[in-house]
């Protein structure tokens, strides 16, 4: 007698129509075959990095020795040197990820690869990184990542009009991520003057949870009271189902329909930051509880293990959710905890991260460079 194996909850995610990205890229992983592993066993159709992760990957271990001491002998600097390793660790996961890309016609399969983080707040100059990523990877299902600030937010529509796909990475607020899609829909208007195939433009808006949840939790433990204790752990929640509401509007509008009739996918919302950071929260939290038809899940992989292992999928947990969404916002308004400063300090405080993390790999490579140069 044989029995039927069961669906994994991956599986159950994928069918909800949940796409589940990694959030973590290294040498290692693409060299030992687990990534493509992750794809065959795991449901992972995509992956995204930050400077923090390549950061992690290239300072740990010796994978990158041997291409450090090529750069060193060639004469390499050491942004030259971060950018020949980080653009081909992205294009080598593109070529992996290139038959999930060929059977979703691009929608997934998706290797994601951040502009400096010290541009910011540089318009031009994320115009230009943007354009000099994608040329130097050279693959069809690179996403550009490009930081949702407001001197971002023209470099979003100015990169898809030139027919690059795009994602928005560090969006916190409601506000911003109605910006971020204003951007992006002007961005394809542009790109169909322009000529451009909309169909081959792909985009995701990265919307941060977890980090929502430290901030206001943190507050509302200052508060103390009972009714503060209760609102722990849902502020992040709140507020990617309330973005989702925001996506279902603005791609419902007579806007958009003109620029679907052009052939454009709309920009699906994704959920950054769904690692817990809390213990004392379920582990699979900021996955389960976020299921909804077009949305990706950027997972780091010990929260894809948790989901894989004991993720209880029960179909949509977002689109019934919006009136408690709006509920809790309100609640923690009448505590006095203010929504935009909270979005506010995250934003600052996402970019400082990142900019520290790529400087600290800038300082290391820096060291291995020398050190390579002397054994010479």
């Amino acid at each position: 007698m044989t029995t039927t194996p069961s669906i994994t909850p991956t599986q159950q995610l994928s069918d909800a129509g949940v796409s589940i990205w990694l959030d973590d890229l290294s040498r290692g992983r693409l060299d030992t075959g687990t990534l493509r592993k992750l794809i065959e066993e795991k449901n992972v159709v995509g992956v995204t990095t930050n400077p923090s992760i390549f950061h992690a990957a290239i300072t740990v271990g010796h994978d990158y020795d041997a291409v450090i001491v090529a750069q060193a002998a060639a004469g390499a600097s050491v942004e030259e040197t971060v950018f020949e390793i980080t653009t081909t660790d992205v294009a080598d996961a593109c070529d992996v990820f290139a038959p999930v890309a060929a059977a979703t016609r691009g929608v997934d399969g998706r290797v994601s690869i951040e502009v400096d983080p010290r541009l910011a707040w540089d318009t031009a100059g994320t115009i230009t990184e943007a354009k000099h990523l994608y040329k130097k990877v050279n693959k069809d299902n690179v996403l550009i990542k490009i930081p949702a600030t407001l001197e971002g937010l023209e470099a979003i529509t100015a990169t898809v009009a030139a027919g690059i796909s795009v994602n928005v990475t560090l969006i916190f607020s409601l506000e911003r991520y109605r910006a971020v899609i204003n951007a992006f829909q002007s961005g394809l208007e542009q790109a169909r003057d322009n000529g451009h195939d909309l169909a081959t433009i792909h985009s995701v808006a990265s919307f941060f949870v977890s980090r929502v949840d430290s901030e206001i939790d943190k507050r509302l433990d200052a508060i103390g009271t009972d009714e503060a204790r209760a609102l722990k752990g849902k502020a992040g929640l709140a507020n990617a189902r309330l973005a989702y509401q925001v996506y279902e509007e603005l791609f419902s509008t007579e806007r958009w329909a003109l620029l679907a009739d052009a052939g454009a996918l709309p920009q699906r919302p994704l959920w950054a930051s769904t690692g817990v950071k809390d213990p004392a929260y379920p582990d699979t939290l900021y996955v389960t509880e976020l299921v909804a038809p077009g949305v990706v899940n950027t997972m780091p992989e010990k929260t894809l293990d948790a989901t894989f292992d004991h993720g209880t999928v029960t179909g949509n947990t977002i689109s019934r959710g919006y009136d408690a969404a709006n509920a809790t916002l309100n609640a923690l308004d009448a505590l006095g905890i203010s929504y935009n400063e909270v979005v506010t300090l995250l934003e600052s405080e996402g970019l400082d991260k990142f900019v520290a993390s790529w400087k600290e790999l800038l300082a290391d490579v820096e060291g291995a460079l020398a050190a390579a140069r002397k054994d010479a």
